[in-house]
């Protein structure tokens, strides 16, 4: 039965109004942000968005980490594209659109957004503020408020950790021979193993500083102490080491003055993630394992490794304290909530596609306490320093919405929700001229 003229209109109203909701959504999700980011007219104040499937936040849960996450919509919108301010957590999965690793970044408001990575990147650091993201080998530092993004390092730089004052970072870059060079008896001519940079740098300004801590094959990983006085850092020192996979603890002043101690640390123990100084600054954790050590351990003896944090005095470096139990698949510290340490845990599987990331808080009698909780399919989890320090936890558990997605997905989306509309509105003109009666 054919439509009517009424029904014709109706049609075309309700479509019209479709389209338009669609198409405005985008403005809408970001008056949603900005309305966050203002002080609130009451304390009451409750922000809601309708499209991240029922999820709220208030004021009271703005800058409180989720207490769980979950898998970005194939069409999310990137940093770039739709900027959402300053991250409460970045968790890192191949479940998007790219089909490779990329950041998904979790806002304060809740909104997600992606940054993506290119091939061999790796995972960048988040400064203490949440406000950017340094990406490591490109040199390049993305604000997450803007969604702009600058080269201001020189590339190959390998990012370990934001000092706490957010002003620096610490990190490493290879000096190795990119070749092997051969002379004419095919002899080669050229070590291509070099002894790698320690570097403090300053993401903003660009400027950098070689630090003094000893030769080191490769660096493995560093950590500020809580007043930026003082780095740990670990590596192996020498070429066999490295093969081998035994590692050495230096920790130095970083503006100079060599060494204040060193501890081999062997192949069975590592520095326990880049927020491995306790907050007292007395304390400096290790990560240490029972259970196959070495090159030769397969991926499977590797996840069943057991995990403990052990303790060394930072002013000389011998063992102190309990060593606390952590379990299996612990990959680093990256805060504390008072005396209890702040593990990563990624599961160890054979497909990185079956893994997953969350963080725990540890008690001394052993407990663990899950605090946040991120897809499967998730390879690493990073939360800004702010939060870490306020124990900022147990917030909402933000959905992301479909809406927060590029301007071209709502391009392909309204030209044909819009040429719909014209193709009916042009049916109610012709039935119209059809329905009118010849002049007597």
């Amino acid at each position: 039965m054919g439509l009517t003229g009424g029904r014709l209109r109706r049609a075309a109203v309700v479509g019209l109004a479709l389209g338009l909701v669609a198409l405005s959504a985008p403005a809408a999700t970001a008056a949603n942000s900005v309305a966050l980011s203002a002080p609130a007219a009451t304390a009451a104040n409750t922000v809601a968005d309708s499209t991240a499937g029922g999820s709220t936040v208030t004021d009271s849960t703005v800058g409180v980490v989720p207490s769980r996450v979950r898998d970005p919509w194939l069409w999310q919108a990137t940093v770039g594209q739709r900027p959402a301010g300053p991250a409460a957590l970045v968790f890192f999965t191949d479940r998007t659109r790219y089909f490779e690793s990329t950041g998904v970044l979790v806002a304060r408001d809740g909104a997600y957004r992606l940054i993506p990575i290119r091939i061999g990147e790796g995972h960048g650091l988040l400064s203490p503020d949440g406000r950017h993201y340094l990406r490591p080998q490109s040199g390049e530092l993305l604000d997450l408020n803007t969604g702009r993004q600058r080269r201001t390092l020189t590339p190959g730089l390998h990012p370990f950790a934001w000092s706490p004052d957010g002003r620096r970072v610490l990190g490493t870059r290879s000096n190795d021979d990119p070749v092997i060079s051969y002379g004419p008896d095919n002899q080669q001519l050229n070590d291509p193993e070099k002894p790698d940079d320690l570097l403090v740098v300053d993401p903003y300004q660009g400027t950098e500083q070689v630090v003094e801590a000893g030769t080191f094959a490769a660096h493995n990983g560093a950590a500020w102490s809580p007043g930026g006085n003082l780095v740990a850092v670990t590596g192996s020192p020498d070429v066999p080491a490295q093969l081998a996979e035994r590692q050495r603890l230096v920790v130095l002043d970083p503006a100079g003055g060599g060494p204040r101690w060193q501890v081999d640390l062997g192949d069975r123990r590592i520095l326990a993630g880049p927020a491995a100084w306790h907050p007292d600054g007395r304390r400096l954790a290790l990560l240490a394992f029972d259970g196959c050590a070495g090159p030769r351990c397969t991926a499977e003896q590797a996840a069943a490794r057991t995990w403990r944090i052990e303790f060394l005095d930072t002013a000389t470096g011998q063992a102190v304290g309990q060593a606390l139990p952590a379990g299996t698949s612990a990959s680093g510290i990256i805060g504390w909530r008072g005396n209890d340490p702040i593990l990563r845990y990624v599961s160890e599987t054979e497909q990185d596609t079956d893994r997953q990331a969350f963080l725990a808080a540890l008690s001394p009698d052993g407990g663990r306490e899950v605090l946040v909780t991120t897809p499967v399919g998730s390879t690493n989890l990073a939360v800004p320093g702010d939060l870490l320090r306020r124990a900022a936890f147990g917030g909402p558990e933000p959905r992301p919405s479909p809406f927060a997605a590029p301007f071209w997905v709502y391009l392909a989306l309204g030209v044909p929700t819009l040429l719909a509309i014209a193709l009916v509105v042009r049916r109610i003109r012709r039935h119209r001229v059809a329905t009118v009666p010849a002049p007597a």
